[in-house]
Parts: C-alpha cells; sequence; structure tokens
C-alpha cells in the first residue's frame, strides 16, 4: 500500500510545468549531489536539518521533498513538516526514481544563474511581446519559480544588469538570446536541457511567432495576436507578465494533451 505522504514520479511529472506544482525541495546531501549536479526542474535545494527555514521559504505553499533515494532523510523532513502543520509529500524513489523514468528531464545547476538575494534575477526591455513573456514563464515553471524579472528601457539593459546582478536576457550581443533562427525561448531551452515534445511543440510555435515565420506554425498568428493584445492592455510590465503567465499555462496544456483537437460547426460533423 502506498504511504499517505507519498508521490510518484509519474505523478509529479503531471504537475511539474502547471500552476498546480507543488514547490519541490531537493535535501540531497552535497557529496551526492555533486556526483550527478542535476535538479528536477522547477526544484530547489535545502538543507534537511533546516525545518523552520523551509517553512518559513515555502510560505504555506504545499511541497514534495526529494533525496536520493526517496528513504530516511525525505521521509523523516517529510514526517517533521506535517507535524508543524506544512503539507509536504516526499518523491518516491528520491533523485533516482525520477531519473529512471522515461521522459524525465533534468535541469543541470551550472545553467542557472547566480541568485541575487537568494533567487534568479532577470533584466530585459520594457513592453515585452512574445519571447520576453515566454521565457519568464518557462523559467517560472521549470527552473526557478521565484524568479524576479525587471523590464527597463532597451539603452539601460546593461547598465542595470552590471549594477544589480541581473542576468540580461533576449537582447542583442548576450548569452541567453536569439541565435541563428532561433529565438531566446529556443536557447534557454537548450541550456537547461528542457527538451520534451511537449516543451519542444510550444517552442515552434514561439518562435514562428517571435520570428515572423507563421509557416512553421499556424497557431503562431494567434500567438502575435494575444502577445499584442496583452501589450495593448497592460500598462504595467509586472501585470502584463502576470497574465501572460496564465495564457502560456494554457499554451502548454494545449502543446501537453490538447494540440490533435479540432473544433467545428455543427458538432458531430465528420
Amino acid at each position: 500500500m502506498a504511504a499517505p505522504n507519498e508521490m510518484t514520479p509519474q505523478q509529479l511529472l503531471r504537475l511539474v510545468g502547471t500552476p498546480e506544482c507543488p514547490a519541490i525541495v531537493d535535501i540531497c546531501i552535497d557529496p551526492d549531489f555533486e556526483a550527478d549536479p542535476l535538479l528536477i526542474p522547477g526544484s530547489f535545494r535545502h538543507r534537511h536539518t533546516d525545518a523552520e527555514g523551509l517553512i518559513k521559504r515555502l510560505q504555506g505553499r504545499p511541497a514534495v521533498i526529494v533525496c536520493q533515494k526517496g528513504i530516511k532523510l525525505s521521509q523523516g523532513l517529510t514526517a517533521l513538516l506535517n507535524s508543524k502543520g506544512q503539507k509536504a509529500e516526499y518523491l518516491k524513489g528520491g533523485v533516482y526514481g525520477w531519473r529512471d523514468m522515461p521522459g524525465a528531464m533534468r535541469v543541470p545547476a551550472s545553467a542557472l544563474p547566480d541568485p541575487v538575494n537568494g533567487v534568479t534575477l532577470w533584466v530585459t526591455r520594457h513592453r515585452p511581446k512574445i519571447d520576453r513573456i515566454a521565457c519568464p514563464w518557462l523559467i517560472r515553471r521549470f527552473v526557478d519559480p521565484d524568479a524576479v524579472f525587471l523590464f527597463v528601457s532597451p539603452a539601460e539593459v546593461m547598465g542595470v544588469a552590471e549594477r544589480f546582478g541581473a542576468t540580461p536576457f533576449d537582447v542583442e550581443d548576450v548569452f541567453w538570446s536569439h541565435r541563428g533562427d532561433a529565438c531566446t525561448f529556443d536557447t534557454m531551452i537548450q541550456e537547461f536541457s528542457l527538451h520534451s515534445p511537449t516543451l519542444d511543440r510550444l517552442a515552434l510555435v514561439v518562435r514562428a511567432a517571435d520570428t515572423n515565420r507563421h509557416d512553421l506554425a499556424p497557431e503562431a498568428a494567434g500567438l502575435l495576436a494575444l502577445s499584442v493584445g496583452l501589450s495593448r492592455k497592460y500598462r504595467d510590465d509586472q501585470a502584463q507578465l502576470a497574465a501572460g503567465m496564465g495564457m502560456y499555462d494554457a499554451l502548454y496544456r494545449w502543446a501537453r494533451d490538447g494540440y490533435d483537437e479540432s473544433h467545428d460547426w455543427p458538432t458531430g460533423r465528420a
């Protein structure tokens, strides 16, 4: 019988990338992590001995606790958190169980920029349209759920990056930007090792819309229209990002579960 506070890798895989995904807490001891420095998408590292600090960081969010094998460390911390009123489950099989599951993505820890005050800090041009909303969505859903994004005038992106320690993206002549025919969203999928049938399908639509190559994906015209509409609706870039998160959540579910569905009228027509 499954433990009442146990989550399987398959169950977690269905949640990763969605707003319903719990906080994923990697508590592998340092030698184990250094031997295999890859993260479950969206997870963050935390010491298993610091339950109080973790509760403070979670701020009431449910959590999945992950150790190397899913035994003493994760089960012990899960029980301790639940005893303090913090909802938590442990990942069955731990990192090994996730690693051995078909279709499991793993993010190289070395690909993440150095954190600023505990989170990754990013900066790009203001008045975002496609890449500059799609990339923050990808980062918050698959890399760093607490990532902070700054939108500034184009001429000030590099200066802000230098003064605040932020990572610039989707501007010319930086690491996180367009490469050849690929857009910044493609670059992030590549560098964070997030290739999957679902994200690759979504990336094609983002690339087609962002580079004005609608022949690549018919959905690109719709994404462009919605992106322009959001930019007209919101004067505040942070409010636009919040609204865009929901739009890309819907596109992700389309790319995962609904890409082969069509619609016609009247219903039932062959």
